[in-house]
């Protein structure tokens, strides 16, 4: 079976800002795919950030490159073991000059808070009741006596 490797591009008004904001949050910078124009954050072995200067990330596209402070795009989301682990990476990014552009939200059956990086890209963390991974939510949630709630992802 052959491995795949995930490349997230993303844009950057300040390269230097955006590698010190990524490794506050406990990831490392591959020094060997980072230069002037854009670095390389490594999330785990098979998931990258391209965080890339918004004049380099116009050279691999024809389309405008938007504003992720005004415009949103994606948002990545990213797993944590408990929920102390979603608000301590929150904390970290929170310190490091993100922001919280929502209250956290909490379906009963999973807890996620939103951190926007300095330029606006949306990351996503949060933490799922292994139960209702393997049940589904609404199995989970009736099995504690709750509804869903109608914004069930």
């Amino acid at each position: 079976m052959t491995t795949t490797s995930i490349f997230v591009n993303l844009p950057t008004s300040d390269l230097d800002r955006a590698k010190a904001f990524y490794e506050a949050l406990g990831f490392t910078i591959n020094p060997l795919f980072t230069d002037e124009n854009a670095a390389c954050v490594v999330l785990d072995e098979n998931i990258y950030f391209m965080v890339l200067t918004r004049e380099y990330l116009g050279t691999f596209t024809d389309k405008q490159i938007i504003d992720p402070k005004t415009h949103a795009q994606t948002s990545i989301s990213f797993t944590r073991d408990s929920r102390d682990e979603v608000d301590a990476v929150l904390a970290k990014g929170l310190a490091a000059g993100g922001t919280e552009p929502r209250d956290a939200q909490d379906y009963g059956f999973m807890y996620s808070r939103d951190l926007e990086d300095p330029d606006g890209n949306i990351l996503g963390f949060l933490y799922m009741e292994q139960a209702a991974v393997e049940q589904g939510p609404d199995a989970y949630l009736a099995d504690q006596g709750q509804q869903a709630p109608s914004a069930t992802v």
